[in-house]
């Protein structure tokens, strides 16, 4: 018998595995590194106590952060925030010191004034003025609530209003024409702090204004002064002499009688939806044209309340639109005087600070007008 252990190795019948048919866990391949990748120090890491079971596929732990290191990197990265921060920090007050110190246009710094003139530009171009509000049914409407006493602070006679036109084409043709339409006297009521009329009856003389009643000044001549709220006097309004049309109730109600339920916006956030009557200022400008200039249409057209305290200055697309009313009634009946008896101006494509109420005077210019709010620092184009 031969020994078992001195004897040469027994012959393995089985062939030598060839390198394509080696099992994945046999090891690298020719050519192939032993060595492992260098651990990330974000690779998991092992918890304490624990090892990798033989065969197990598990990667060795992670180097572990000491806290030298963490505190090291978290100081790079608070240093480069601190510098990031400065700088946006100090070209954000740079930005705001340059445009606090810039030249003012009304109450508005030059460069914010330019971006509402962007702004203005380019929702022109888009909507041209041409498209048309949305309309509802009358049961939806409501009254529309007194935001704004300007220019109706005083009780106005309804019997000593009238409408001035000035810029018309021709004026001296028509029977209403004036040759000087700033001559006229408005007749005015002081008003009780309660909103009552400060007098002894309708048609009687005013009684004397009681402490804080509002009360028109008056030049040295004894005339009632112009521009008396907030904003000051108007710099577009008419120079003595300026003949124009002095236009009555009786004559603006000639024209077609027209009916609109749409939403007063105000740019304080509020709206409503209103019915509205009155006549188209269109028609009104169809009836009356401007007077032309260089060939062309002047662009823009103005409006003031008596004696100037309230004051709009609008494009004359936006007054040609169809939806643009000279409002008589609101609600089915007759304006009141704290909203704008007896003539007011809804253009549902503007906000509510644009719709002018107690109109007496419509003018034509070919020079963009003076506007009430635009000298306290809002749009003038004012567009929705």
């Amino acid at each position: 018998m031969s020994d078992p252990v001195n004897s040469p190795d027994p012959i393995d019948p089985r062939p030598e595995p060839s390198e394509e048919f080696l099992p994945e866990d046999a090891g690298p391949r020719a050519g192939e590194s032993h060595e492992d990748p260098e651990p990330s120090p974000f690779d998991p890491i092992a918890p304490s106590g624990t090892e990798a079971s033989a065969g197990d596929d598990q990667k060795p732990p992670a180097h572990i952060l000491t806290d030298g290191e963490i505190r090291a990197r978290s100081a790079g990265m608070t240093r480069r925030s601190l510098v990031v921060g400065a700088i946006g920090a100090a070209a954000g007050y740079a930005g705001y010191r340059w445009i606090d110190r810039s030249e003012k246009d009304g109450r508005q710094e030059l460069p914010l004034r330019k971006a509402l003139h962007v702004d203005a530009m380019v929702s022109r171009a888009v909507f041209d003025e041409r498209g048309l509000a949305p309309t509802y049914s009358v049961e939806r409407a409501e009254d529309l609530r007194f935001n704004g006493p300007y220019g109706v602070r005083d009780d106005l006679d309804p019997a000593s209003w009238r409408l001035q036109l000035a810029g018309v084409a021709n004026p001296e043709k028509y029977p209403h024409f004036q040759k000087d339409i700033t001559t006229w006297k408005y007749i005015m009521t002081p008003r009780n702090p309660d909103g009552t009329p400060a007098a002894s009856d309708s048609k009687g003389p005013a009684a004397a204004p009681q402490p804080g009643v509002w009360v028109r000044s008056k030049d040295g001549f004894g005339d009632p002064m112009r521009g008396q709220e907030e904003a000051g006097e108007s710099d577009s309004t008419l120079e003595d002499g300026t003949p124009g049309i002095s236009l009555t109730m009786a004559d603006l109600l000639r024209l077609p009688r027209h009916e609109l339920v749409t939403q007063f916006k105000c740019i304080e956030g509020w709206s409503q939806i209103v019915h509205w009557a009155g006549v188209r200022l269109v028609d009104l400008l169809d009836l009356y044209p401007p007077a032309q200039v260089n060939g062309r249409d002047p662009r823009f057209v103005y409006m003031e309340t008596p004696y100037g305290d309230y004051y709009c200055g609008y494009d004359l697309s936006a007054c040609r639109h169809p939806q643009s009313l000279l409002v008589t009634e609101m609600s089915g009946k007759p304006l009141t005087q704290l909203h704008g008896a007896p003539l007011r101006l809804h253009m549902p494509i503007k906000y509510g600070y644009k719709q002018i109420k107690r109109i007496g005077l419509i003018a034509y210019t070919d020079k963009r007008p003076d506007d009430y709010w635009t000298k306290l620092g809002y749009d003038w184009y004012a567009g929705l």
